[in-house]
């Protein structure tokens, strides 16, 4: 088990050296959350789809949109393929 954590260890610190400076500060951010225990998907996402998922959230509040299931209805012949 040990040796299988350091060959994970070795390997991000590989992949670590690909990164520019803006990547590593998100991988950062990303591990220390982790390290935290408590990330959440939404907390990976990006600004402007944290803002998307808000405006969807009020939205519904007010009953504008459509259900899944009516999505699902329009999209069932796609889904078929």
């Amino acid at each position: 088990m040990a040796s299988a954590s350091k060959a994970l260890d070795k390997e991000i610190i590989n992949y670590l050296g690909l990164l520019t400076d803006k990547k590593k500060k998100a991988v950062l951010s990303v591990v220390k959350t982790f390290a935290e225990e408590s990330i959440t998907l939404y907390d990976l996402m990006p600004d402007e789809v944290k803002k998307g998922v808000e405006r969807g959230i009020e939205q519904s509040k007010k009953g504008i949109g459509r259900s899944h299931d009516e999505v699902m209805k329009s999209y069932s012949r796609w889904l078929k393929k």
